[in-house]
């Protein structure tokens, strides 16, 4: 095992981790990590695009209160302020960069639609294939300052004095080794791989969270896992995301006897937000209907959406149907490691950003197309303060604690597969949650705490798959609780045993902290609603 010296340690392959570490390169000594290669992120993945408010009808007071909106006002003001204030301005910069997006036969900017915004907002490159077009710009622009280190995990943050001071990888080789620095930056995506339906690439566990809960960082919002409501549906099993831009140009759900049954449920219809999409999608599919998207309505579609049509080819759908069978899959995680607007975490040393972060710009529902303005604001809000408080530590190797062999009791209780967890979690956990099937999720999970409280010491011994199975365990295990004390509806956490979203809990975070296991939440005067009303009402 060796250990070396850094002065930032930025852990993931999206989008904000490549913005961030290309920032601070001017300035500072970057590595980067990611556990597979790259190309395997969420970012890549990215089809819809970035909303921001740069055509003249638009402003960003309008995404403001869309953004607001979506997320059920659950939403830090402060952070969807700056989100929609500096997104034109940073979207500009790319372009006068070269970042090319696509434009009609006019020359001006083909923006698109999506479920929830009041404008056509969306910039979008390569048709459906945004993330793509962007990752490959950056990659090309990337400061040669940036060492990134491919297939290396991080499976421990060092902490000394209570500040993190660097990371333990381990390689494919199963070689682990310790690096140090003065900034820590987790950029490593959500947990949508927590779910067997999901738009994420497979590494996408959440990990990184369970490794900064165990540092002693601060969790909060982990009930809020967004499920997309159109992900392409094969012999039962999601193998694709179908954009929420094709409703956008005027798809609209219908189930297997043409029912258009998003026609009474929302005054947007199809474009309803996310999670009113999903749990009408999840309600068709549980009274045993299938559910397709049609595409009839839609101009070209094949040149508007390439990407989507050699994934329907791909899979043998013949879209001279004008049908595309979809089932909703986890999608995007508004909870994660609790922030500010500049990425700082309650562990001194340790900094998030994007979607492993939670500086609250998404609330209880993140907006459609949200999430790539967030990783281009937010990296430049981090890098820029990160680069105004620099100093420099230089941190030493400490030794490590020696293996108990009375731990090996723990593993009594053999763990479960990464299958097992994700069909307990989609079952109990997904998209309608009720107090008997948490109750019973938390019991199994329970199972597997010992090895969740043994991991100091554990991951010094543990093969890379028991750790990530052990962490997802974790993630999971913080999730169920989280989805047990909030004792309403709101967004993307739906109780069938508590319909109705309380005014006591707006705004109200519920935080994890490994060292008090506290919760924290504000008590008001109750107000309850249907939450099926307030949906509507909100967007009236």
């Amino acid at each position: 095992m060796s250990s070396l010296q850094r002065d930032v340690i930025v852990v993931g392959s999206g989008l904000s981790a490549l913005l961030t570490a290309n920032y601070l390169s001017e300035h500072m000594n970057v590595i980067i990590f990611t556990k597979s290669s790259k190309n395997d992120n969420n970012s890549f993945l990215a089809q819809g695009g970035v909303a921001c408010a740069i055509e003249h009808t638009d402003s960003w007071q309008l995404h403001y209160e869309d953004t607001m909106a979506a997320g059920c006002y659950h939403n830090e003001e402060d952070a969807v302020e700056l989100l929609t204030k500096c997104g034109p301005g940073e979207l500009q910069a790319f372009i006068q960069n070269g970042m090319q997006f696509d434009r009609d036969g006019l020359g001006e900017y083909s923006l698109g639609m999506e479920g929830a915004h009041s404008k056509r907002r969306i910039l979008h490159a390569g048709g459906d294939q945004t993330g793509k077009e962007l990752m490959e710009w950056l990659q090309s622009r990337l400061s040669e300052k940036v060492l990134m280190v491919e297939h290396e995990t991080v499976i421990k943050l060092h902490v000394q004095n209570d500040q993190c001071c660097g990371v333990q990888t381990f390689n494919s080789n199963g070689e682990r080794t310790d690096y140090f620095a003065d900034k820590v930056i987790l950029a490593t995506g959500g947990a949508g791989s927590l779910f067997p339906y999901t738009s994420n690439n497979e590494s996408i566990t959440g990990m990184a969270l369970s490794l900064a809960y165990q540092a002693g960082a601060t969790l909060t919002d982990l009930e809020f896992m967004q499920f997309h409501p159109t992900m392409l549906c094969i012999d039962g099993k999601a193998v694709g995301l179908v954009s929420e831009a094709v409703r956008g140009e005027g798809a609209f759900l219908q189930n297997g006897k043409a029912h258009r049954f998003m026609e009474n449920v929302h005054p947007f219809k199809d474009l309803a937000p996310r999670d009113v999409v999903s749990r009408a999608i999840f309600q068709e599919l549980d009274q045993g209907e299938k559910v397709y998207l049609n595409i009839s309505k839609v101009k070209q579609f094949q040149t508007r959406f390439p990407a989507i049509t050699k994934l329907c080819t791909k899979n043998g759908i013949d879209l001279k149907t004008n049908l595309i069978p979809v089932v909703p899959g986890a999608h995007f995680y508004m909870g994660g490691i609790y922030t500010n607007v500049h990425g700082e975490t309650s562990l001194k040393g340790l900094y998030a950003v994007g979607e492993a972060a939670c500086n609250g710009v998404h609330g209880a529902n993140r907006l459609a197309s949200n999430s790539l303005l967030e990783t281009i604001v937010f990296s430049k809000t981090l890098a820029d303060h990160l680069l105004k408080e620099s100093h420099y530590v230089l941190w030493h190797k400490t030794s490590i604690e020696k293996m108990d062999k009375d731990l090996l009791q723990y593993r009594a209780v053999p763990l479960p597969s990464k299958e097992e967890i994700q069909l307990m979690m989609m079952k109990h956990a997904g998209i309608v949650r009720h107090k008997e099937g948490l109750v019973e999720l938390k019991e199994w999970l329970k199972l597997f705490q010992p090895y969740c409280k043994a991991m100091p010491q554990l991951t010094d011994i543990l093969g890379i798959d028991e750790i990530e199975t052990i962490h997802m365990l974790q993630l999971c295990y913080l999730i169920t609780e989280a989805a047990l004390q909030r004792k309403e509806s709101r967004g993307a956490h739906f109780r069938s045993d508590f319909p109705v979203a309380k005014e006591s809990w707006r705004q109200v975070r519920i935080l994890h902290v490994q060292k008090d296991g506290s919760a924290m939440r504000r008590e008001k005067g109750i107000d309850e609603y249907n939450h099926a009303a307030r949906d509507a009402a909100s967007f009236l």
